[in-house]
């Protein structure tokens, strides 16, 4: 299977320029895809964009991984529905650091390695360029009916906030990028979302109307669930790829809730699971969906490729815990990140050790009395760091707190508080 057959299989193609792509394929070429620097974190939603360079990698094609470090100082236009806030030189730098971080995870960029990706910053070349400079080695080669003829500029021309110059001008630098990149790497293919079309081929037209020669084009799907919803939000909140924004937990709790409409078009997606290994899961799914295969490889498989056998490990024992499994083993921090929405509160120790348990659930609140508590210990329905509570002569010993500040108590089999003790 050559690479655009692989993309097609996969959900990964959409359109390209050109039919005569998919013969330039079967030699190696040097391809570029942009991501914007809006944040210091990539998304579940640049997965898309990741995976399609990581498969050209490894098919031994040259991959350059470009951060708009310029272009993000404007921000793209594209299906947004307003100016987006403009960044700072300093927030771009320090966003570009952290994304390039998170492709690591993906795409090899070690010298050492046969076919290193690269990063590159277009603002190292547009940070010398003055406006005339821009009007007459660029601008002269842009038509204005063709830049208005564009999706992005055209709906937000006929939205209630319209668009700014600067905006506006956003595709002309971008066409610049691919021209430049041709011109320094010998690039002759970008990648982009489906909403870049209009991007990539104000890149392709000017490096045919500058240099003569043929540059292509390649959109793959905005990847969206079965209900519609676009990828990689989950309840309003971005799923990020750095475990300080969004927990190894969490993460991995996303994927594993896919929907069964979703799951088998997300593995092929988002995973290098061989098609054989999918077409598995797609039967489990058929046969018996309530165990969840498939749901269970799409989560281990991304936890795995962006946390880590250790991250990974981390989320199924989290997982083990908030469903009475025990946590022993588990330092202070990992139930801090597993217990991050759960209710909490804080005691000093003299008010926690040595005391009966059950005082010490009314005193910080989990129980509204001590009535209450007595009578759910009774009932067998309090756990401590989900052991049950066996009498109420039980009292909290120095051992019950992880690394001597932190509680797990449990009333039912999901009400859990964490007690954090001073």
């Amino acid at each position: 299977m050559n690479i655009l057959d692989t993309f097609k299989a996969r959900y990964l193609f959409e359109d390209m320029t050109s039919p005569e792509l998919a013969k330039a394929l079967d030699k190696p070429l040097t391809v570029y895809a942009g991501f914007d620097p809006t944040n210091d974190s990539l998304q579940a939603g640049n997965f898309v964009t990741i995976m399609t360079l990581a498969h050209l990698q490894r098919a031994g094609h040259k991959v350059i991984a470009l951060v708009g470090g310029a272009t993000g100082l404007i921000g793209d236009p594209s299906g947004k529905s307003k100016e987006r806030n403009l960044l700072s030189a300093e927030q771009v730098e320090r966003n570009l650091e952290g994304i390039k971080e998170n492709l690591s995870r993906f795409i090899d960029f070690s010298p050492d390695s046969a076919n290193p990706a690269i990063m590159v910053n277009n603002y190292d070349w547009f940070k010398d360029f003055t406006f005339i400079d821009l009007l007459r080695e660029i601008g002269r080669y842009f038509r204005m009916g063709v830049m208005l003829s564009k999706d992005s500029v055209r709906k937000r021309m006929e939205s209630e906030d319209g668009m700014s110059f600067t905006e506006f001008c956003y595709q002309i630098l971008q066409g610049y990028d691919f021209y430049h990149l041709y011109k320094t790497y010998g690039c002759t293919l970008q990648l982009g979302g489906s909403d870049q079309w209009g991007n990539i081929t104000a890149g392709t037209e000017l490096v045919r109307r500058i240099c003569g020669e043929e540059v292509f084009g390649m959109t793959f799907p905005l990847v969206c669930d079965s209900a519609g919803k676009k990828f990689g939000k989950s309840e309003g909140n971005a799923i990020f790829l750095d475990a300080r924004k969004t927990s190894v937990y969490d993460f991995y709790q996303f994927f594993l809730r896919a929907m069964d409409a979703d799951v088998i078009r997300y593995l092929k997606i988002f995973t290098f699971l061989p098609l054989e290994r999918i077409a598995e899961l797609e039967q489990a799914v058929a046969t018996a969906p309530e165990r969840r295969e498939a749901q269970q490889a799409l989560a281990e498989e991304l936890t795995r490729a962006v946390h880590g056998e250790q991250g990974l490990a981390v989320a199924k024992r989290a997982s083990e815990v908030l469903f009475g499994g025990s946590i022993e083993g588990l330092a202070a921090a990992d139930l801090e990140t597993i217990f991050a929405n759960v209710p909490s509160a804080t005691l000093p120790s003299d008010q926690v050790l040595g005391k009966p348990l059950f005082e010490v659930v009314a005193a910080v609140g989990m129980i509204a009395s001590k009535g209450e508590a007595r009578r759910l210990v009774q009932q067998g329905g309090l756990n401590l760091n989900n052991t049950r509570v066996a009498g109420l002569e039980r009292v909290f010993a120095p051992e019950d707190l992880v690394e001597g500040r932190l509680a797990v108590l449990r009333s039912g089999k999901k009400s859990f508080f964490l007690l954090k003790v001073q």
